[in-house]
């Protein structure tokens, strides 16, 4: 699923053009991560495909931690870490499952929900009251969901996949949210490359528990991918760190829509998915209905630090 990351300074920025044209980029990158996960789960399935993406991941941020000033986080930290690597760990499979199961655009656009169910859960899970306008928006997301999936209804060849993996997809964007939510609480207490170390780390070790029934051998013609499914996701999560560290979110966060735009050419271009109007037009409800949230609550609505 693409990375999301959160602002923190705007030293160093002339004008917002170059920080949003580089975050455009990290959402390019990140969207061609998108599709190259979704042909390695065909080809070697979920588990396996985050199983080894994960140690992958764990060796690079690890290499990249210990020529730093190394320091083992405190146990409460450690706790954070491992508390949000079990919800990204959850998404992850969620959501990749899905996504093989669905068109990349149709899987993007309804992965665009999970700012609104981050403002439902802030009021839950934090007490902050959620404005009229938030509401609004809420049902307008919820049209845009139901118009995707009324889509799905005249594919009879695919109908269960299809809601299989919608419902995959939807479950995984609850847990994203709450991950959101998490990420805020990890960002006050620890540098970004000791996050995506533990992160990837704790990640492994839990589905590492399940190796000796689940896990394979990976083919040799799949690392190639899998080093670049790792490269893009860490390159375009950097782009956007430096971006929100440039930028006032305002100007960074509809650069994430644009992911729909390229779900709509990769899918086309790599697996020969046809984008139907139930998909378009649900997805621009979705994407209206967060734009409306974020100048509701423009807080809750930022991206935040690297999640995926």
């Amino acid at each position: 699923m693409r990375g999301l990351v959160k602002s923190s300074s705007l030293a160093g920025a002339v004008s917002p053009m170059i920080p949003v044209l580089v975050c455009a980029l990290g959402i390019f990158l990140l969207s061609g991560m998108d599709a190259a996960m979704k042909v390695l789960v065909i080809a070697v399935g979920v588990y396996n495909t985050v199983l080894w993406r994960s140690l992958l991941a764990t060796v690079v941020a690890g290499t990249c931690w210990s020529m730093g000033a190394r320091r083992l986080p405190a146990p409460s930290v450690l706790r954070l870490h491992a508390l949000r690597a079990a919800v990204v760990g959850f998404v992850l499979l969620s959501f990749f499952w899905g996504l093989a199961r669905l068109p990349l655009a149709e899987a993007i656009g309804l992965s665009f929900v999970a700012p609104l169910f981050a403002l439902l859960l802030a009021a839950l899970l934090l007490g902050e009251r959620i404005q009229r306008q938030a509401i609004w928006a809420s049902l307008a997301g919820i049209a845009g969901v139901a118009i995707i999936v009324s889509g799905q209804f005249g594919q009879a060849n695919h109908a269960r996949d299809a809601l299989l993996g919608t419902a995959a997809v939807l479950i995984s964007t609850v847990f994203y949210a709450y991950n959101l939510i998490l990420a805020r609480q990890q960002a006050l207490v620890a540098k970004p490359i000791e996050i995506m170390l533990f992160q990837n780390l704790c990640v492994a070790v839990m589905l590492g528990l399940a190796v000796p029934w689940l896990a394979i051998a990976l083919p040799r013609e799949l690392w190639l991918p899998l080093a670049g499914v790792t490269a893009l996701s860490l390159a375009g999560q950097f782009l956007m760190s430096w971006a929100y560290a440039r930028a006032e979110a305002q100007y960074l966060i509809p650069t994430e829509y644009s992911a729909f735009i390229w779900a709509i050419a990769l899918g086309w271009f790599f697996f020969d998915e046809a984008v139907t109007w139930t998909t378009l037009a649900g997805a621009g409800l979705i994407v209206a209905s967060c734009l409306i949230a974020a100048r509701s609550n423009p807080r809750l609505a930022e991206p935040i630090e690297a999640a995926v």
